[in-house]
């Protein structure tokens, strides 16, 4: 592995207000060790994209609660294949039906789903392995 932090943009896009569990998330993925950089509230897709452009992350977390997952999560992902980030991780947190998450990554939209239930070890858990795949091909 690198010898770097790992760069974690943590984002809420769209119109959705709920950022107690995103917050508990960016302190989860702080405390492992992670580089976090926290938008805030009410992100549109293309400050979302800039901004992992601008800092140069290696993972793109969404928190969508709002139920807009369906059209948020693809756009980003286009916008992210537009500025060349094509091989950012992008992981998407909230309520998500099954079927859509099924759908998203299937796609190729989104390359994990996490719902509530699924503990901040796992996410961590997930980057790491990840990274470390990543930085031994």
């Amino acid at each position: 592995m690198e010898d770097r932090k790992i760069r974690v943009l943590v984002a809420k896009p769209g119109l959705d207000g709920h950022d107690r569990g995103v917050k508990v998330v960016a302190r989860g993925l702080r405390d492992a060790g992670m580089e976090v950089i926290y938008t805030g509230l009410h992100q549109t897709p293309q400050q979302v994209a800039e901004t992992a452009l601008q800092e140069d992350v290696d993972v793109v977390g969404l928190s969508v609660l709002s139920g807009a997952h369906m059209t948020l999560v693809p756009k980003i992902k286009e916008l992210l294949i537009e500025n060349d980030l094509k091989d950012v991780l992008l992981l998407v947190g909230g309520i998500v039906p099954e079927d859509d998450a099924k759908k998203l990554m299937a796609d190729g939209h989104a390359d994990r789903i996490f719902t509530p239930g699924d503990s901040i070890d796992s996410i961590t858990a997930y980057i790491f392995d990840w990274f470390k795949q990543k930085a031994e091909s």
